[in-house]
């Protein structure tokens, strides 16, 4: 049970703010501060797969709205803004899977990441450099990324039971994105998401999180749906046919007026 002395000395209320017509740096320049949650939704495969898995979280089965969770460290001697995450990242010349620092332009691409959340926990300055100071110490320690504890999360997901217990495939020295979230938040006595083991929480129980915070949502114009897509392909492909079909015909008239 959370008590009191453990919770954000600002006691904020949970809030949404929806932020529009600004670029995802702007957006992130804006609102990323130290001890901060982001959160994306990527295109990718992998984006596309953890999103499906997590609609076993929602009544009418609605995929997940987040797909990769972070901490942001904070402005560094170079003048950029860094993150702190569990991922894996293609680099040109080598893979680099586990806890990891990387530099917040990484996510300015709206085209890999369309959708961007920061998440406001008023953690006092003790806090947040206590967080800041153990995912360091997690980056130092080489901590792997976890695909094993990602599928056992998503075992977990598919049943109430497995979900209030310990992932079902946990490792030691291992985390993947939101569990590796979780489990800073654990380190500075918070329970993000209260009955939850931090290995088994997704990046959208991050986010849907009952201890007060303040959410900052960059909100561009509605997706289209996949039936809209479909049906606006076909529109295009028959509009195409339909200019095919009228300059041959056009060329037809031509050949047998002369």
């Amino acid at each position: 049970m959370q008590t009191d002395a453990s919770r954000p000395p600002f006691w904020i209320p949970n809030e949404t703010i929806t932020i529009q017509d600004l670029s995802n740096k702007e957006f992130l320049d804006r609102f990323a501060r130290a001890g901060r949650v982001g959160l994306s939704t990527g295109s990718t495969l992998p984006d596309r797969v953890i999103a499906r898995a997590q609609r076993h979280l929602n009544v009418q089965g609605q995929w997940g709205n987040w797909t990769h969770a972070f901490i942001f460290e904070g402005t560094r001697v170079d003048g950029n803004h860094w993150v702190v995450e569990s991922d894996l990242v293609c680099h040109e010349k080598h893979l680099q899977l586990g806890v990891q620092e990387n530099r917040l332009d990484r996510y300015y691409n709206e085209k890999l990441y369309p959708s961007l959340a920061v998440l406001d926990f008023g953690l006092s300055q003790e806090q947040t450099l206590n967080l800041v100071r153990e995912s360091l110490d997690l980056v130092a320690r080489r901590t792997r990324y976890s695909l094993r504890e990602l599928v056992g999360v998503f075992l977990a997901m598919k049943n109430p039971v497995l979900r209030k217990k310990e992932n079902l495939l946990a490792q030691d020295e291992s985390f993947f994105c939101s569990a590796f979230v979780a489990h800073l938040f654990h380190k500075v006595g918070l329970r993000v998401v209260p009955g939850l083991t931090a290995k088994n929480t997704a990046p959208d129980d991050l986010a849907r999180s009952p201890l007060p915070h303040t959410t900052y949502l960059l909100q561009r114009g509605a997706p289209q749906t996949r039936v809209a897509k479909v049906v606006r392909a076909g529109k295009a492909m028959a509009e195409k046919v339909t200019a095919k079909v009228s300059q041959i015909r056009r060329s037809t008239t031509l050949k047998r007026g002369r």
